[in-house]
């Protein structure tokens, strides 16, 4: 055998030089990673040592220098769980492909009104993330989470209303802001991963968004459009995603308030991204600019430091023909490396607290317990009991000898577009299964066939329903439902009247005994249901312990105590046009002019409680005051429970059109059988500040406050009223 010496001896001679190169990058040392060096210094460094195409190329979602060692990160969604795995077509494929734990759809998380149980969630997510970027079995560095989504769920109809936390601002401000500081971490000077807020700004229409003006004035955009993007500013977040639509005519995109407002009001010195395909959108849908060199240099001057589609050739372009500076991209790219310095990225060696998970501990956390028994705690907390006539639930067993499960909603757990992979998923079913069914008898039917669920139905002593949306295509294209209540990304819900209601009135006429449990991502106008149905429970989709924690709520081993975060209306005719983002037109609970058919923040326990002893600590505000608002909450029926107390004021003599109640503040507690709490929410007066129109400024408005403190929206306890001054 003839062995050719040259072309061996040219292997090992570069692979030799391979290693000499990984060693010297690996010992080179550059100012930018001298820790002690200011930030300031270390990032101008590092753009002064990059090539003009390196510089192009970091204006991507996956920022990194090889040639000077910098690893650096990438994307990636986490709205609900990493999506590194999942339905998404651009997810990680392959053995990089890994599960991750799956929480309840983001507006389930907020029907959990539990800030530090979201914080934990984010904190959980950031976790995740950082074992799958440092486990060499993975080495996936995603540390940039797109997450939490901060726009407003002004309208039901919207077909993202899943990733929202809701159409209440300070509510959506409050989750914003413990979601934020979750995936960030509490460290001084690192962060555990990066909040990306989506989508700035006003982006509640999916029909239309490519190239719609989403239009109001400046007082809704800082006190309801922009005002959860704010609070995660200010909670630490250095990030955002620009949204597809305009706003007031100019596509948000290169719009003039991401420097002005963004920047240089809210100090935000970090990464602002186009929204996927939107640069190009620019020319093809807004038809905004000539070609694509003026758009990528109008995109860099607004603002904009990451573009999330094909843009290296309009950037090299637009710099060819001057229209645009290297300058100018060192300026963009300054947020970009802010961001993968206060990662660590950037260090040599890395040395932080978070830098050694997924290294030190190499079980995955989406394996481990305490991932099963914080869904599982987060799934229950969100779960809104609806309606409990003559307190059919929880179920004594002791009393049923038999249980239908019924319906197309009952035997799935279905991850939706942005959320992960889940190493495991409990449908209701199989909770139901595993929790009564060594003690009653369980028949389940699909509810295709309506026949089968009558006479599951009428075979037991209970019928439980399970109906709801999909929140996928399941087959169908791009912008595209089977059903007209259904929504997603690319398509609005043209119905808010569920079809598979039909279902529960045969299953109810079989069985007077019915429970109906709504697995939905938006709220539906169950009319007759409400009206006929004696119990009826409401969940989000895509929790992997959703069947668990169902069981528990249904069982009584826990008392189910979430809260709606929209308002539920009875007719779709009681909604102003999608396009009209005027929210004084009739939108929200601070503007509704019908009577809903559950009202903001309204849910059940299966206990009852007695507000009293209302004070406060001061009988006036001022700006920059606090006062606290004290009282006393008593459980009066026989179980423990959780109780959402809700604080909401008005503006009685105000010079200005101001909500009718608005909410600010809330506080979830748990209150044992027979004992009383107390309870404190504290009330900001820059809370109560509105945006002045003339004076381009917050305004504290002298004159009188009420308030009240109840359950809901909808529920005054205790009232109070107070001066500011």
């Amino acid at each position: 055998m003839l062995i050719n010496n040259t072309s061996i001896m040219k292997k090992i001679l570069a692979s030799a030089v391979l290693i000499a190169h990984a060693i010297l990058v690996n010992a080179q040392t550059y100012p930018f990673q001298n820790v002690k060096l200011k930030e300031d210094e270390r990032i101008r460094n590092l753009i002064s040592l990059m090539t003009r195409e390196e510089k192009i190329n970091c204006l991507s979602p996956w920022i990194a220098i090889p040639r000077l060692g910098v690893k650096g990160t990438r994307t990636v969604e986490g709205l609900h769980g990493l999506a590194y795995s999942g339905p998404a077509n651009w997810a990680v494929k392959g053995p990089k492909a890994s599960p991750t734990t799956s929480f309840p759809q983001a507006i389930g998380l907020a029907a959990t009104w539990d800030t530090e149980l979201i914080r934990e969630v984010a904190d959980w997510q950031a976790t995740e993330a950082r074992y799958l970027a440092q486990n060499q079995r993975f080495g996936v560095s995603g540390l940039i989470v797109f997450a939490p989504n901060a726009d407003m769920g002004r309208d039901i109809r919207w077909g993202r209303t899943e990733e929202c936390f809701g159409e209440d601002p300070f509510l959506n401000g409050s989750i914003v802001a413990a979601y934020v500081k979750g995936l960030q971490g509490d460290d001084p000077v690192y962060w555990k991963t990066a909040s990306l807020m989506k989508h700035f700004l006003a982006n509640s229409n999916e029909n239309l968004r490519s190239y719609n003006s989403s239009d109001f004035d400046d007082q809704l955009f800082h006190e309801y459009y922009s005002y959860a993007f704010r609070e995660g500013v200010m909670a630490g977040s250095q990030a955002y995603m620009a949204a597809y639509n305009k706003y007031n005519g100019i596509p948000c995109t290169v719009h003039p308030v991401l420097r002005n407002v963004t920047m240089n009001m809210w100090g935000l010195r970090g990464i602002i991204t186009t929204d996927g395909g939107a640069f190009k959108q620019l020319l093809n849908t807004h038809k905004y600019y000539p070609d694509l060199a003026v758009a990528a240099a109008e995109c860099i001057k607004a603002g904009i430091t990451m573009f999330l589609d094909d843009y290296r050739g309009s950037v090299k372009e637009a710099l060819d023909k001057g229209l645009i500076t290297e300058k100018q991209i060192d300026e963009a790219l300054y947020g970009n490396f802010r961001v993968l310095l206060k990662l660590g990225v950037l260090d040599n060696p890395v040395k932080n607290q978070y830098s050694q998970i997924g290294i030190a501990d190499t079980t995955p956390p989406w394996t481990k317990d305490e991932a099963k028994v914080l869904v599982k705690k987060v799934t229950e907390k969100s779960i809104v009991l609806l309606k409990n006539e003559n307190n059919m639930l929880p179920l004594d067993l002791s009393e049923i000898k038999s249980l239908a499960v019924i319906g197309p909603s009952a035997d799935k757990v279905i991850s939706d577009w942005y959320g992960p992979n889940p190493p495991y998923s409990v449908s209701i079913l199989d909770g139901i299964k595993k929790s009564f069914g060594n003690k009653i008898s369980i028949m389940y039917a699909a509810g295709n066939k309506a026949d089968s669920a009558v006479i599951a139905a009428k075979s037991c002593d209970v019928a439980i329903v399970c109906i709801g949306n999909h929140p996928l295509s399941y087959g169908l294209g791009w912008g595209q439902n089977h059903v007209p209540s259904d929504g997603r990304e690319d398509i609005d819900r043209q119905a808010i009247t569920i079809e598979q209601e039909d279902l529960v009135r045969l299953v109810r006429a079989a069985n007077p005994k019915t429970i109906l449990i709504m697995v939905s991502s938006f709220p539906f106008a169950i009319n007759w249901s409400k009206e006929n149905v004696p119990a009826i429970l409401h969940v989000t989709q895509s929790s992997q312990e959703m069947g668990t924690a169902m069981a528990d709520v249904l069982s009584g081993k826990v008392s189910p105590a979430g809260r709606l975060v929209q308002t539920w209306i009875s007719s779709i005719d009681q909604l102003p046009p999608i396009l009209d983002y005027n929210i004084r037109n009739g939108r929200t609970y601070m503007y509704q002019k019908h009577e809903p058919l559950f009202p903001f923040g309204y849910g059940l326990t299966y206990t009852t409680f007695s507000y009293s002893g209302l004070k406060t600590d001061k009988k006036s505000l001022k700006s920059g005051e606090e006062l606290n608002v004290t009282f006393a909450i008593a459980n009066t029926g026989n179980t423990g429970s959780d109780e959402v107390a809700q604080l909401y004021v008005s503006f009685p003599g105000s010079s200005v059109l101001r909500p009718v109640i608005s909410l600010k503040g809330f506080s979830r507690v748990y209150v044992p059988e027979g004992k009383q709490v107390n309870v404190t929410i504290p009330l900001k007066a820059d809370d109560l500040r509105y945006w002045d129109m003339k004076k381009n400024a917050w305004v504290l408005e002298p004159g009188l406050l009420k308030f009240f403190v109840g359950s809901s929206s909808a529920d005054r306890r205790l009232e109070g009223e107070i001066a500011i001054k």
